[in-house]
């Protein structure tokens, strides 16, 4: 099979010639290096053997940036500004660095009404023309799955108004809460219109996001996301269902109670799967689900892959497949980005356990 045959039987459950892999989030920067290192490779050789890996294609974000200079640049401090005027600085965690936001452009609105002097980004400040070369370089030698990408709703918006204020805005100032999500979805409702149909027809996946999950649970009660949060995915869900792509959703966390809200919002492949949270179960989540959408990830970067050992890695990996996968709409992949400090030899067990190696 081809790797996009590959994936797209498995999510239509069918059968296939080898359980889909994909890397997802990648590894960080750190990881990668001690990896190149392993084997002896520079860092474009090791980024070419990682990919090579992968069955999924993920070109997102696609469209060039033709916006204001002003957004999306970096400045003299360091500190980086995004197309939604969120700044954010270099943090280092000591082999490699994280940008965390230092500035929430509305963290200080007290009336729905300002937020119309506020510039958002427009879909306008985008070239998408350049999508289908990407995909046709993609697929020279075989076809991939394509993923193409954007539409964290619930995060662009506390991006910009800050986490805390937007949890208790979910409850004191909804009026704000749905000023900002509004504004928020038309954009990526436009953007990704305009960035499938530029592909025309050759995107197979479109991933939307927004972390709902901690590690302990929901991040708020399940009424108030199917309430405040879910409207906006339904929304963006039903103009991506359009194009006829399958919508690869990414959430962390202890998810468990929110899956049928979850199948119900449209989306056809829940990622992530955070096993080490509280009461994530693949098997559970299997039964519950797993006839109405499929699954991406589920192999732990908290605690096997950097801390386990490489038998340990290759029997997770062996028994995510047996569960998730039987029956078909399992994608083989970790539960986010390996992490620095991942021991090569893991990532390598991980990669022989899924066939990869």
């Amino acid at each position: 099979m081809t790797p996009r045959q590959r994936i797209l039987n498995a999510l239509n459950h069918l059968p296939v010639d080898k359980p889909p892999f994909a890397l997802g989030f990648g590894l960080q920067p750190p990881a990668k290096r001690d990896l190149a290192a392993h084997l002896g490779m520079n860092m474009a050789e090791v980024e070419e053997f990682l990919t090579s890996r992968s069955d999924i294609r993920n070109i997102w974000p696609a469209p060039k940036y033709i916006g204001p200079p002003d957004r999306c640049a970096t400045r003299a401090d360091g500190s980086n500004t995004d197309v939604w005027g969120v700044i954010r600085a270099h943090v280092s965690y000591g082999p490699g660095h994280y940008d965390e936001i230092c500035h929430y452009p509305l963290a200080d609105i007290t009336n729905v009404s300002q937020l119309d002097d506020y510039v958002f980004p427009s879909p306008d400040w985008y070239d998408y023309s350049s999508i289908p070369e990407r995909i046709r370089e993609i697929n020279r030698d075989t076809e991939h799955a394509i993923l193409l990408g954007g539409g964290n709703l619930f995060e662009r918006s506390w991006y910009m108004r800050g986490f805390e204020t937007l949890l208790a805005d979910l409850l004191v100032e909804k009026e704000i809460v749905h000023g900002i999500m509004s504004r928020v979805t038309d954009f990526f409702v436009e953007y990704a219109t305009r960035a499938l149909e530029a592909a025309n027809g050759e995107a197979d996946l479109y991933f939307t996001a927004d972390d709902i999950g901690g590690q302990d649970g929901l991040l708020m009660s399940l009424p108030l996301w199917e309430e405040m949060i879910k409207p906006y995915h339904v929304r963006l869900n039903k103009a991506l269902k359009k194009f006829n792509v399958k919508i690869v959703y990414h959430t962390d966390g202890a998810i468990m109670d929110a899956l049928d809200g979850l199948v119900d919002m449209g989306i056809d492949v829940v990622e992530a799967l955070q096993f080490d949270a509280r009461g994530m179960d693949p098997a559970e989540m299997k039964r519950r689900v797993g006839g109405k959408i499929g699954f991406h990830g589920g192999v732990s970067v908290q605690s096997t892959l950097p801390f386990g050992t490489p038998q340990e890695v290759e029997a997770e990996v062996r028994e995510r497949i047996k569960i998730l996968g039987e029956g078909g709409g399992y994608i083989c992949a970790p539960s986010h980005a390996i992490q620095a400090g991942t021991p090569p030899e893991n990532v390598l067990a991980f990669f022989r356990a899924a066939g990869r190696l």
